[in-house]
């Protein structure tokens, strides 16, 4: 537990509270965007609506539009 208290102190030292103060606001805000790529999201994928061939190719059932 001492060893944890100098490790803090000599970073405050060198570092400044400011700086540390900002490293940790920062490595929070990089967990949370972590945490939500992970989940991902549970929307679909929209349609490509600027190729109509590859939709109809997609309702067929095949894998190469027809052209």
């Amino acid at each position: 537990m001492f060893e944890i208290l100098i490790i803090v102190l000599v970073l405050l030292l060198v570092f400044g509270a400011s700086k540390v103060r900002s490293a940790g606001s920062d490595l929070g805000t990089a967990v949370k965007g972590f945490r939500k790529a992970l989940r991902g999201t549970d929307k679909p994928p929209e349609p490509d609506a600027e190729f109509p061939e590859v939709l109809a190719a997609r309702a067929r059932g095949s894998d190469k539009p027809r052209v």
